[in-house]
């Protein structure tokens, strides 16, 4: 018997994982990719809007929302269950979790970053330094978990961090995380940055300087995971008691 050929077309033209691009210009394809056309689409962090630049007015049902506008991503206005698809981009950088507001990233010349990526508020408790960024990320998770239909998906903005001169792997907690309050990572993208990143106050350069980030994409399942449950477990003990190193 002949073995029947697969269906499809030979071609290049296909949607890659790796970009030296810009958000607006990744961000499409992603929602190309993994989102269908009508879908309802809450981006809990919406910001200046910069996602959604390239992507056409009316192709979604759009509910945008920021901490700026009194809404909160870790206690969001939707019902359970209601929502296709939530866009999250929280700030990700410890220094926009400082307790001094004078000390928090964005300062004099760069107010405008502070202005896109927080509320610009010092933070008065709750966890400190990269805790307070696993934390913002573990908590909205939940929510949008909440708010999602089955298999709904949520897409994560995320990049790794060195905070206190220690490496955190920030993709990697969130994906075991996530897999312990039961998502599936259904995929991953890189966003190389264009332009080459600066520091200031440079004595020493010890760890490679960041200057790609992520998206990544998850759906909504009834599993759980236990290797991610451990993981975080162990994840958390090193925020609250440090290693030796």
């Amino acid at each position: 018997m002949k073995r029947k050929s697969p269906r499809g077309a030979t071609t290049s033209e296909l949607i890659h994982s790796a970009h030296v691009a810009g958000n607006a210009d990744v961000f499409p394809e992603i929602l190309d990719l993994h989102v269908p056309e009508a879908s309802t689409v809450a981006d809990v962090t919406f910001g200046k809007g910069v996602f959604w630049r390239n992507v056409a007015e009316g192709k979604y049902n759009l509910l945008a929302t920021d901490i700026q506008g009194g809404i909160d991503c870790r206690d969001l206005p939707y019902e359970d269950g209601t929502i296709d698809c939530v866009v999250l981009d929280p700030p990700y950088m410890e220094g926009l979790y400082r307790r001094d507001s004078s000390n928090m990233a964005g300062a004099n010349s760069y107010s405008a970053f502070r202005s896109h990526y927080s509320d610009g508020l010092a933070r008065n408790e709750g966890p400190k330094y990269h805790a307070a960024v696993l934390d913002m990320y573990f908590t909205a998770g939940r929510e949008a978990k909440r708010v999602l239909k089955p298999k709904g998906t949520l897409i994560v903005k995320c990049q790794d961090e060195v905070s206190a001169n220690t490496q955190h792997l920030t993709h990697v907690e969130i994906i075991n995380e996530y897999a312990n309050i039961g998502f599936y990572a259904k995929d991953l993208f890189v966003v190389v940055r264009p332009n080459k990143p600066a520091m200031s106050r440079v004595i020493r350069q010890v760890h490679a300087r960041k200057n790609h980030s992520y998206f990544l994409v998850f759906v909504k399942t009834k599993k759980t995971n236990q290797l991610g449950r451990d993981f975080s477990r162990a994840i958390s003990s090193i925020n609250r008691n440090g290693y030796d190193r």
